[in-house]
């Protein structure tokens, strides 16, 4: 039977472009079909664009810290608009090389929304084409709640349409998005209303960073809502927005919501019903640890996918798949175990591994050490946001099982103690290793 392609790749995100490049360089014939701008969620409206909102939250930090240094700095006032336009000309600049990289390697492109419909087979407009192997890899969208007035909030996406910045904004929601975008408006001076229907932000991690992150929103003037399940949303007489919960209670006036509530994978109309592809009740497409679907000819990578969804895991997925499928490495499959993610919350959140809760289900042996204090930065500021970190250990040779940190510069920390824990390390080994003084990340390798 003939084929047009060897590999066709559904989806022009970081994890489809990866998987198809990395096939090409193994010989392969690679079709991407991509409906929207190539980059996907990460670079058009995720993790690209929102580190340079983060960026300037940043500067917007410092501007207020200078003077606590001896800077005299006169007010300023941000050019929302100039930001806007240098970040979005930015992203296009991205989106043009992802698709350089494409015809340097080889791999065909061709726009439009593709469906399976039947085995090895997708459809583009009038178009069937047929591929050996076809990798779903489309992504996933944030999702609005069901209920009155919502429309009137913007989802994640909408956020980096936003022509002015808002006096005042509300974000509903507890998890990283939430999370960052409530640092990046307080910080670039929006009043900031953060409204979570639980205890707690990040209740999926170490408790510590999700309390500690609350008790520095509330130091910086955020407003923190607990136990809050919106109900309704709605304009007052003024054209502001009100957000009505559970419990009676009305908050606001705000001059936008955001709803960072979670996010859905991208697989609806995409034919999966027709070719019985198995998913489970949100709609991700069912994998296992080889990104193997039920159907000999079909695979998945990414946020479409039961698995974790992080731009770098999507690109690594899709790269072992590459290589085991076209590249002879039999075996070649990505360890789902130990990946580390940052949230670019203000301050940085970064952590790696088992919470402590975790690690006492699957240890018998779980001891923790934990490290609070005060950056030397703050030491001459009027902001006193503090450092946490804890070390979780297993066994009795204390293997690090886990590190969550927050704090400035756990971003960047993180990344070479994520090597260490893949590796096995112990805490003889971090008692071991010289401390870098004066540093936050000393305190890693001098816990007691």
């Amino acid at each position: 039977m003939a084929f047009d392609y060897d590999l066709i790749v559904i989806g022009g995100g970081s994890g489809g472009l990866a998987c198809a490049q990395r096939a090409a360089e193994h010989g392969a014939r690679a079709l991407v079909i991509e409906s929207h701008r190539l980059g996907g969620t990460c670079v058009n409206v995720g993790c690209v664009p929102k580190k340079v909102m983060w960026n300037a939250a940043e500067i917007g930090h410092a501007i207020h810290d200078a003077p606590d240094y001896g800077f005299d700095l006169a007010p300023g006032r941000l050019d929302w608009g100039l930001l806007k336009r240098k970040r979005d000309e930015y992203v296009q600049r991205l989106n043009a090389i992802y698709e350089r990289n494409l015809g340097n390697r080889k791999v065909d492109l061709l726009r439009g929304h593709a469906r399976l419909i039947g085995p090895q087979t997708v459809q583009l407009g009038e178009q069937r084409l047929r591929a050996q192997r076809v990798v779903l890899a489309v992504g996933g969208q944030p999702m609005r709640p069901q209920l009155p007035g919502a429309t009137l909030g913007m989802i994640s996406d909408e956020f980096f349409e936003l022509p002015a910045r808002p006096n005042g904004v509300a974000i509903v929601g507890s998890g990283y998005i939430a999370a960052e975008f409530a640092g990046i408006f307080s910080a670039l001076g929006s009043h900031t209303t953060v409204i979570m229907r639980h205890e707690r932000m990040l209740r999926h991690f170490e408790p510590m960073l999700g309390h500690g992150l609350m008790k520095i929103m509330r130091d910086e003037g955020l407003e923190l809502f607990t136990e809050a399940s919106p109900t309704a949303l709605a304009r007052n007489a003024a054209g502001l927005l009100e957000l009505t919960v559970a419990d009676g209670r009305v908050l606001g006036p705000f001059d936008a919501l955001i709803w960072a509530v979670g996010r859905a994978p991208a697989t609806l109309n995409l034919g999966l019903d027709v070719v019985g592809a198995a998913v489970d009740g949100w709609g991700h497409v069912l994998t296992d640890d080889y990104q193997e679907t039920n159907l000999p000819w079909l695979f998945a990578i990414g946020d479409c996918t039961q698995r974790v969804q992080l731009t770098p895991v999507a690109i690594a997925a899709g790269r072992r798949l590459a290589d085991r499928l076209w590249g002879g490495q039999q075996g070649r499959r990505l360890d789902y175990d130990n990946i580390a993610t940052v949230v670019f919350s203000h301050p940085p959140i970064a952590t790696v591994g088992l919470t402590e809760e975790q690690a006492r289900s699957r240890f018998e042996q779980v001891k923790c050490y934990s490290s609070g204090f005060l950056p030397m930065y703050y030491s001459l500021t009027a902001r006193k946001p503090r450092a946490e970190m804890k070390l979780v250990t297993a066994g009795a040779s204390e293997r690090i099982v886990g590190i969550h940190i927050i704090g400035d510069g756990a971003d960047e920390m993180m990344q070479g103690f994520a090597v260490a824990v893949r590796m096995g390390a112990t805490k003889q080994d971090l008692d071991d290793t010289v401390a870098i003084h004066p540093t936050a990340s000393e305190e890693l390798v001098t816990m007691r």
